[in-house]
């Protein structure tokens, strides 16, 4: 079988993820071209013991709050070397100001003074990471713009919609595109945010929540559909 890819190809990085799992369990995937995969047939897979790493994407909450508070905060079996794209996020803070250790077999954050100006940041390989970047770039002082992300506009909610909504009941400035926002940091006050059932939207908020008194999430049983025990790792940040 021949897979070829045509045209823009958002989250990129699950392939590369997916075919490394598929040859761990035995199944070749020949990578002829970044956008061409053969994989013969015949084969099978193969039972064997793998480990499996910590969710970068849910580590993201977590590496927020560091940034946002300033204190340190380290997730344990989320390697820096990973083929998962959403730890690309590590990067984007480093830019921004946060310190990034290895720790172990995972990571450690330290938040720091944030840097001001416009910042431009295409997520278009971690658009899952929007909303965690878009609470953050409600604080950060200057504007950010959050770009190539219009298959957020099919997600479990319009994400992009409901962001820029959701801030504006904050009293932060948020532009709308159609595949991206542009967020004018300030002082953002509290809120009672609706989720729209989505899971990214309600745990990016509640993190916001850390250092924004009054936010409120409704629906915060959304999060069990990625992330079942936040708001209990959520309380240690409290301890």
């Amino acid at each position: 079988m021949r897979i070829d890819l045509a045209g823009r190809i958002p989250s990129r990085p699950y392939i590369a993820v997916t075919v490394e799992a598929m040859g761990e369990f035995g199944v070749e995937v020949r990578t002829e071209t970044p956008d061409r995969y053969i994989i013969r047939g015949g084969q099978s897979y193969r039972g064997t013991d793998c480990r499996i790493e910590g969710d970068a994407s849910s580590a993201s909450y977590f590496f927020l709050a560091a940034a946002l508070a300033g204190g340190i905060v380290a997730v344990k079996n989320v390697p820096l070397r990973t083929r998962q794209g959403d730890i690309g996020f590590l990067k984007l803070l480093e830019e921004l100001g946060c310190g990034i250790t290895a720790r172990g077999n995972g990571v450690a954050v330290a938040g720091g003074p944030l840097r001001a100006g416009t910042c431009r940041f295409d997520l278009q390989n971690m658009p899952d990471l929007v909303p965690t970047l878009a609470v953050l770039a409600a604080v950060r002082p200057g504007r950010t713009v959050i770009a190539n992300v219009a298959q957020l506009r099919i997600k479990e909610s319009d994400r992009l919609a409901a962001l820029a909504a959701e801030l504006r009941k904050m009293g932060v400035p948020v532009e709308e595109k159609p595949d991206g926002l542009v967020i004018d940091g300030g002082n953002p006050h509290g809120a009672e945010i609706e989720t729209y059932n989505d899971h990214r939207i309600a745990m990016s908020f509640a993190v916001l929540g850390l250092v924004v008194p009054g936010v409120k999430i409704r629906n915060p049983r959304c999060v069990d559909k990625s992330f079942p025990c936040f708001w209990r790792e959520l309380n240690k940040l409290y301890d």
